[in-house]
């Protein structure tokens, strides 16, 4: 078996349609392997606890990818994407947007 690519997805959940799609397309068409974003299932509002918490698990993901793909749709990077990329950079990862930054 070949060696697949590891892309970890960066975004806001507001684009968590376009989240899933790019998921999509990057497997089927990049043949990545791709780890996605904690869904937001619950209608409540998470305990810093629990913010903390799911931004540790995600900067594993990152750690554990040869790259991010940053959802950026119509440009946008809210402040907790912009600290993944910067997360990313000091990690020496490849930086892949959907539109140009």
């Amino acid at each position: 078996m070949k060696k697949r690519k590891i892309v970890t997805l960066c975004g806001s959940v507001k684009f968590w349609d376009k989240i899933q799609e790019v998921n999509e397309k990057l497997a089927i068409e990049n043949e990545y392997v791709v780890i996605g974003l904690t869904p937001r299932v619950t209608n409540r509002n998470f305990t810093e606890h629990e913010k903390n918490l799911l931004g540790e698990l995600h900067k594993a993901k990152i750690d554990l990818s040869d790259a991010i793909f940053v959802v950026n749709v119509g440009g946008y990077i809210g402040e907790s994407t912009k600290g993944e990329i910067e997360y990313a950079k000091q990690k020496g990862k490849e930086i892949i947007y959907l539109e140009e930054a």
